[in-house]
């Protein structure tokens, strides 16, 4: 039987690859058959990603995507490929009466700002194959409203915004895009945020299904929308929930 979701002779790149959601998407796609990029800041975790992925074509590729010089320095690292999943971001917690200015440059900065100048360039230097697939991991919290949430949503609801627009834009190159959206996955991103590991444990159990999300549950629709079976779907946001709301 054909398997539906492979990834064979396609070139992958997987940004925030060095853990969570980012480390699963780059893992499974070298399962799948692909060829990964995977790029992040540490080393010593792209070392440990690239130690669990399949395959000996795969290549880490350590940038600061902040920085244009780091970008510049990606690209040309890069063949033409099949498929990018923008997966780098940070979360936030601030209350909207304690925003700084300091707060939403350095969020929108890493969830929205630099995605977007890596695809521009990606675009610009004419890196993508036809028919590629470009996914964008946002979040359930840009339509979800949470307490101290505002500047992360933000984030993420501008990245959905831009990749609808971006989608009809490279549509005459058959360049498809598509967001996915998570509830609450168990990654170091809300370990950090500052709610104790208790406070989320009790939390999750409201889920329907009584969980909250593994990197290794995304994974799986990442491969999905890179994949030639999903050749007819763009412009949308898949929300992957757990049931949760």
């Amino acid at each position: 039987m054909a398997n539906l979701f492979s990834l064979e002779n396609k070139d992958i790149l997987v940004t925030g690859a060095s853990s969570g959601i980012g480390r699963a998407i780059a893992v499974l796609c070298s399962q799948s058959g692909a060829t990964v990029y995977i790029t992040a800041r540490r080393e010593d975790k792209l070392d440990e990603t690239l130690s669990l992925m399949a395959g000996t074509s795969n290549k880490k590729i350590i940038a600061d995507l902040s920085k244009n010089e780091n970008i510049d320095d990606l690209i040309e690292q890069l063949p033409k490929i099949d498929g990018v999943v923008h997966c780098a971001g940070i979360g936030s917690r601030v209350l909207c009466k304690s925003v700084t200015r300091e707060e939403i440059d350095k969020v929108m900065g890493v969830n929205f700002i630099v995605p977007v100048m890596l695809q521009t360039t990606l675009l610009a230097k004419k890196k993508l194959n036809k028919g590629s697939s470009i996914v964008f991991i946002a979040s359930y919290g840009a339509n979800s409203p949470a307490i101290a949430n505002s500047i992360y949503s933000a984030s993420k609801g501008a990245i959905i915004s831009y990749a609808n627009c971006l989608a009809l834009e490279v549509a005459p190159r058959g360049i498809r895009v598509n967001c996915i959206s998570p509830a609450m996955v168990w990654t170091d991103l809300i370990v950090k945020d500052g709610i104790d590991a208790e406070t989320l444990k009790e939390d999750e159990k409201k889920y329907p299904l009584g969980r909250y999300g593994k990197p290794e549950d995304i994974a799986p629709l990442a491969v999905y929308l890179l994949s030639d079976s999903s050749s007819w779907m763009t412009t949308t946001n898949v929300k992957i929930t757990g049931g949760g709301s």
